[in-house]
């Protein structure tokens, strides 16, 4: 039987036994058939969030042959669902980027709206992994939201301020991850791969890059990873501020003593390991090898803690209006409902991820382990000023304008060589363009037929 046919059907089985179990525990609720219905399309969400878009967390170390297509999928898996179900949180936004106004819905518009909304987010990535395009799971679901939400109570129902910031964002995440992993690039081409003697200037700037590399991922990773459970660490860790929310100078100086103990052990193992290797670029890409991986991890982890919610916030939000008959923007996660997240990113990983990895790693343009290195701390730094400055980004678009950067300015600095596909940039370009509205008029059409059923 055909590979294709085989993770398709097992990708169904994992959908069918989630819809079976939420049977067996909720179908003596009123609307329980809407339930397990939801329930069957946030396993399908999850897992088309696992098939598209952890490829940008992992795909640039495959690319460098760093890690297998294997190991990168075995690791995600693991950090994705840890991410998830350790620091995803107990109460998430049912409403992504509160784009509607819930008060327009009744709560059984509101519950057949956040169905159709997963479906329509859920088939929208679905299509787009098919043509090798990764796209935001954040803005499919935004645009699953707004077209459900239009269906059922009309235009004005939209937040149109909101919309517009999402837009911003298209532009402001691949240019700023571009940007920031071009100049990473530049810097080590400078201080390293140009010079005459690459292991002395190795030994000099390696440790330092990593260290730099710690405080980044160090920061990222408490501010974006721990952020939904940072209240429980501080009643853990009483000598922390009580806020509800890490802020940047608490994370970097995290983050500082991160980069701190790892310079303190990274810059002997680096002056001994250059020791055994030739004066090249091959060795020099070597260095970052270890780095790389316990950034493909974080990212990982980050990425589960936080895109969970595209998936798990629709079902905990149709599940909290079932069961308690109105309407919240803010709805506990039952375990049951993140692990359906969780899970579901993984199986579909597992299943449907070497795909997208494929792309992002290599057919776009050629990466190395100093170019991954570049393209992942774009990811990090560049959510660390967008958040600072309030600027909307996308971590989908940021990784990809990362692998264009590291792709153009090889291009420029080799005047007349191409190295970027521009197949692949237009056509990924175009999918972000077209994610919100597709996502929207899907969700739309699913909410009429969802009406008309029920």
């Amino acid at each position: 039987m055909n590979s294709v046919v085989v993770k398709t059907i097992l990708g169904f089985l994992f959908m069918v036994a989630v819809a079976i179990w939420v049977n067996s525990n909720f179908g003596n609720l009123n609307n329980s058939f809407l339930l397990i219905l939801a329930s069957f399309f946030g396993a399908y969400m999850a897992m088309n969030i696992g098939a598209n878009d952890v490829a940008n967390n992992v795909g640039p170390a495959v690319g460098a042959k760093v890690i297998t297509i294997t190991g990168a999928v075995i690791i995600a898996a693991i950090f994705e669902a840890s991410g998830a179900l350790i620091a995803g949180g107990d109460v998430v936004g049912t409403i992504k980027k509160k784009i509607i106004d819930p008060a327009l819905f009744s709560p059984d518009e509101f519950v057949l709206a956040m169905s159709a909304a997963l479906l329509a987010a859920a088939a929208w990535l679905n299509l787009a992994t098919y043509f090798k395009a990764p796209v935001s799971t954040t803005h499919s679901i935004v645009g699953g939201v707004m077209g459900a939400g239009i269906a059922a109570a009309g235009f004005s129902i939209v937040e149109w301020g909101t919309m517009g910031k999402i837009v911003l964002s298209w532009i402001v995440s691949p240019v700023l991850g571009g940007l920031i992993a071009a100049t990473f690039l530049y810097i080590i081409k400078k201080s390293i791969l140009f010079k005459d003697d690459k292991l002395e200037a190795s030994k000099k700037f390696v440790p330092i890059l990593v260290s730099v590399m710690a405080w980044a991922f160090g920061t990222y990773l408490v501010m974006k990873g721990l952020k939904k459970v940072w209240p429980d660490i501080v009643d853990i860790f009483t000598f922390l501020p009580d806020t509800k929310k890490p802020t940047f100078l608490v994370a970097s100086i995290i983050g500082l003593a991160v980069a701190g103990i790892v310079f303190l052990i990274v810059k002997p193992i680096i002056a001994k390991s250059v020791e055994k290797l030739g004066n090249s670029r091959e060795s020099v890409n070597s260095l970052f090898a270890i780095p790389l991986i316990f950034a493909a991890a974080l990212l990982s982890f980050s990425h589960g803690a936080n895109d969970v919610a595209n998936a798990v916030g629709p079902l905990a939000g149709i599940y909290d209006t079932i069961v308690t008959g109105d309407i919240s923007t803010k709805a506990p996660i039952p375990l049951w409902v993140m692990a359906v997240g969780g899970l579901g990113i993984s199986v579909g990983l597992l299943l449907f991820g070497p795909r997208l990895i494929q792309t992002v790693g290599s057919e776009i343009t050629e990466i190395d382990a100093v170019r991954a290195y570049s393209i992942a701390m774009a990811a990090a730094i560049t959510v660390i000023i967008a958040s600072q400055l309030g600027l909307p980004v996308s971590s989908t678009h940021i990784a990809v304008g990362g692998v264009f950067g590291v792709g153009f300015l090889r291009e420029f600095l080799a005047s007349n060589e191409k190295y970027v596909e521009r197949g692949f940039v237009s056509k990924i370009i175009a999918a972000w363009v077209i994610t919100v509205p597709v996502a929207g008029v899907l969700a739309g059409i699913i909410f009429y037929i969802l009406k008309a059923v029920f």
